[in-house]
């Protein structure tokens, strides 16, 4: 069973390594160019992934780490758009005074050798979070962080051949950045997906925008001491909304949006983001499968459900949570799920195991107690489900890796099918 604590100190352990005491050069939106057009074809701005904090075992840095993402699984090449988003509609929820911005990088099958190398982060986002934390720093350094090799190649031709793609949007957790989902970003892709991770602005510990700005969690001042989590989710389905208004349909203003077929759009979610998927799909019909990837489900799944449409819940190993008030959402939402649904269990998972973070870590010598589940398994097992899920939903092809148990992934138990 979840607890309801679990998002919440998540989001207080990610805090601290995403924030160091002292953010220099943090802005606020209001200070965006005048004049700034809705959509604007922005620099790279993937961000760091955050983690757990580091124990005693941290070692001194051994010079020469070289990060890498693993390959895709797909066929295709990877392209990837990086896009500026703002919604001159609606006001920021945590900053009033600021229309609402994302940052969404946007990822296409591509044809190969088109395009540049995708960067991972800025060196200034890597510096944050290792100032923040250490130890860890004593394990890598900013620009070994910021210069994670990825699969992505920025401004690639798309592959029009075999699309209209089906899109899929990424949302992460709480005070965590887009670029912590990016090694299941990049295999969505190179598996025939159009993929959109998004930062919404002040929900990270730390996130780029255009004109210099690094947003931080301005929202964590209002949200965490009440623990009124729900604004958060709530917030994510009007951002996706929006996304989805920017990225496909008849207004689309996203320059490859022929490459989407905007009848088949998913989303899934890393914690809260897992919340604000089960929102977006309360909200927004054109969402026609979410995941919840490990997040209690601030905003109810709706009494009269969702509409038939299909839901899979995906938990970390409940041993290694710590004592906290039992948390019902699940439980709750279950009952009230209408359509195709599943729930998985993923024995040794930590909650930042359906994230790059693990990934990582493993490769500059960090063990995160609460996620003994490797990070090559880890990303197996992630991209396996998330893609099957997909395939059977918004492809029509069945996939018996959703039916029961299986050999291959003898850490994933079916909880509950429905």
């Amino acid at each position: 069973m979840k607890k309801i604590t679990r998002g919440l100190a998540t989001a207080i352990v990610t805090m601290a390594i995403a924030v160091p005491a002292t953010l220099t050069g943090t802005a606020s939106a209001d200070q965006r160019p005048s004049g700034a057009p809705a959509v604007d074809r922005a620099a790279p701005f993937a961000e760091v992934a955050p983690g757990a904090h580091a124990t005693g075992d941290a070692q001194h840095h051994k010079k020469g780490v070289r990060l890498a993402l693993p390959r895709p699984t797909g066929r295709y090449a990877v392209g990837r758009d990086t896009l500026h988003l703002v919604d001159e509609h609606r006001k920021d929820p945590w900053v009033p005074t600021a229309d609402r911005e994302l940052m969404t990088s946007v990822y296409y099958p591509a044809k190969p050798g088109t395009g540049s190398r995708a960067g991972y982060g800025t060196y200034a986002e890597a510096k944050a979070v290792l100032d923040a934390q250490p130890d860890i720093g004593k394990l890598v350094t900013p620009r070994e962080l910021s210069s994670t090799r990825t699969n992505g190649r920025e401004d690639a031709r798309p592959l029009r051949a075999g699309g209209p793609y089906p899109l899929v949007v990424l949302s992460p957790g709480y005070t965590m950045q887009r670029s912590s989902l990016t090694v299941l970003a990049e295999d969505l892709a190179s598996r025939g997906y159009v993929v959109a991770t998004v930062d919404h602005a002040y929900e990270s510990g730390g996130s780029s925008f255009p004109g210099g700005r690094l947003l931080d969690c301005v929202s964590c001042d209002q949200v965490l001491p009440t623990e009124d989590l729900r604004r958060v989710s709530d917030g994510r389905a009007k951002d996706v909304s929006f996304l989805l208004d920017e990225l496909s349909g008849p207004k689309a203003s996203w320059r490859h949006a022929a490459l989407i077929d905007d009848r088949r759009i998913g989303m899934a979610g890393h914690s809260i983001g897992g919340a604000g998927t089960a929102a977006a799909m309360a909200a927004d019909p054109r969402v026609r499968a979410g995941i919840n990837l490990d997040g209690t489900l601030f905003t109810p799944i709706p009494e009269k459900g969702l509409d038939g449409r299909p839901f899979m819940l995906v938990a970390s190993d409940p041993k290694l949570m710590p004592p906290a008030p039992e948390d019902t959402s699940w439980e709750d939402g279950w009952k009230r799920l209408d359509g195709w649904k599943r729930w998985l269990t993923v024995t040794d998972a930590g909650h930042l195991s359906f994230t790059d973070w693990p990934v990582l870590a493993q490769q500059f010598g960090y063990t995160d107690p609460m996620a003994p589940l490797s990070g090559t398994r880890s990303q197996q097992v992630t991209r396996a489900y998330v893609g099957a899920f997909f395939e059977q939903h918004l492809r029509g092809v069945p996939q018996p890796l959703l039916d029961g148990q299986s050999p291959a992934h003898p850490e994933v138990v079916f909880a509950r099918k429905g």
